[in-house]
């Protein structure tokens, strides 16, 4: 039988605990509540946006069917733009890109090291087939220079002046194209054959820079950057800056020929990787290279904290890297955006041909596989592509088409003039000028700019260079 001292105590004893556990769940409430608000959009993309584009991505790919229009070239994807360990902010080796090229589907990189010492040294690094891939030697320089094609064993002088390198890479054969086209870039020398319209690296720094995106970067890369890795790359896209370069690129076509390429700028260095070392430190470098003076920081451990390492990533040892986290896969980025050269075959000297001559589109194949895009002019008996020139005829027309549904839209001189949804495009041409063709895709969350018209659900696909069509010859 209850006493009459032990019925407070068990009365005081249940409001004690009610009280805790209301505590108890009013702090997982607002923990609950700030996790919320905290990781609001990481999760919305988590659980709504990113499965509904990877859904959107395989249907696209699996709607793929051949094409009928036919260019006359064989068509090689690739890698323009990116860098291998000689370059001082990557670690990639030659056979660990080979790998990469293969899962990317690629069959050329153009290399864009950066100079070593000042110079631009054409005795280093691969060039030929090796393995299926054809890699050309070229480098990433001052100005925004990116020579490639020329002779092995050239050595260039990064402080050159300007003017008179490229006339000398011109002499030498090679072929020059700017990189960075965002910054100022000497556009009135009349030997550059290309442009970059897009770099993915660029693209990626515009989040890392701004103090107010880095959180949020890192939030995305915790939360979706393991289940899925392609949709939180893809989310670092902004429209605008592939905007922006286009439209320099309009600019420019109007008063010369030059070639639009897009940039990978693969680097695997977008990324945390940690050291343990000999003075019983964790040292964390970002994944461009493995030189302590330039670590990020560097932690003591305890047995505390070396305990949770090893719980983690397993057994740790002196001088050995204990985890590796990447933003920026080399495959990944060799997937992200890709130039496609129409040429006669997988050498070097074709390919820079296909450069000099536009016969090249861009497309974002990591969202759907734009092998077989195809845009042509026929007229008065002939057909040309993109790149070609062709004149003005009564029964001209321009074709287009797609292995995916898409909507294309006709650019004359940078203006929108006709547009059409589905798998191929015709329009009769009716006056001259510099006629290119951009096709955007149905994904959700994505936004494209075709001429001056904003889309919303729409992603941009596949950006063509532009076919010219000049005024017929007085007979």
């Amino acid at each position: 039988m209850e006493t009459a001292e032990e019925k407070p105590n068990r009365r005081f004893g249940r409001w004690l605990l009610r009280k805790v556990f209301r505590l108890v769940f009013l702090a997982l409430v607002l923990l609950a509540g700030g996790f919320l608000g905290l990781f609001a959009p990481q999760l919305y993309h988590h659980f709504w946006l990113f499965p509904k584009q990877a859904e959107a991505w395989k249907e696209l790919n699996e709607t793929r069917m051949p094409v009928s229009l036919q260019t006359g070239y064989t068509e090689y994807r690739g890698v323009m733009h990116s860098h291998s360990h000689i370059s001082h902010d990557s670690l990639m080796e030659f056979p660990q890109i080979v790998e990469a090229l293969h899962k990317a589907k690629c069959q050329f990189i153009f290399l864009t090291d950066h100079v070593v010492h000042g110079k631009a040294d054409y005795s280093l690094g691969w060039k030929g087939v090796h393995d299926g891939v054809l890699f050309v030697q070229g480098y990433e320089m001052a100005e925004g220079f990116m020579p490639w094609g020329l002779p092995e064993g050239t050595v260039l002088d990064n402080n050159a002046d300007k003017p008179e390198l490229a006339k000398e890479i011109r002499r030498l054969g090679g072929v020059l194209c700017f990189g960075h086209c965002e910054a100022g870039r000497p556009w009135d020398i009349p030997e550059v054959d290309g442009m970059e319209i897009y770099n993915l690296h660029t693209d990626l720094l515009d989040e890392m820079m701004e103090k107010h995106s880095r959180p949020e970067l890192v939030k995305e890369a915790l939360m979706n950057m393991y289940s899925y890795g392609d949709q939180t790359l893809r989310s670092m896209f902004d429209w605008w800056v592939l905007a922006m370069l286009v439209q320099k690129w309009d600019e420019q076509s109007l008063h010369r020929k030059i070639t639009a390429i897009a940039a990978n700028d693969c680097h695997q260095n977008v990324g945390i990787h940690g050291i343990y070392t000999a003075k019983d430190t964790l040292l964390i470098l970002d994944t461009g290279h493995d030189d302590p003076e330039k670590k990020i920081t560097e932690f003591n451990l305890n047995p505390i904290t070396r305990f949770l390492l090893k719980s983690c990533f397993g057994p740790i040892e002196v001088n050995k890297e204990v985890f590796h986290i990447d933003l920026d896969p080399y495959e990944r980025s060799a997937r992200f955006v890709n130039t496609h050269l129409l040429a006669n075959e997988l050498t070097e000297p074709a390919l820079l041909d296909a450069v000099r001559k536009g016969h090249a589109f861009i497309a974002f194949n990591m969202i759907a596989d734009a092998t077989g895009f195809a845009f042509a002019a026929q007229g008065n008996g002939q057909q040309v592509i993109m790149g070609d020139q062709i004149a003005l005829s009564p029964d001209l027309k321009l074709l287009a088409e797609s292995p995916i549904r898409c909507r294309f839209t006709l650019i004359r001189n940078g203006k929108k003039v006709a547009d059409k949804e589905g798998k191929t495009f015709e329009y009769s041409v009716k006056e001259p000028g510099k006629y290119r063709i951009t096709a955007d895709l149905r994904v959700p969350g994505e936004i494209a700019v075709s001429g001056e018209d904003f889309s919303t659900n729409m992603a941009p696909w596949v950006l063509t260079n532009p076919i010219e069509v000049v005024a017929a010859a007085a007979p």
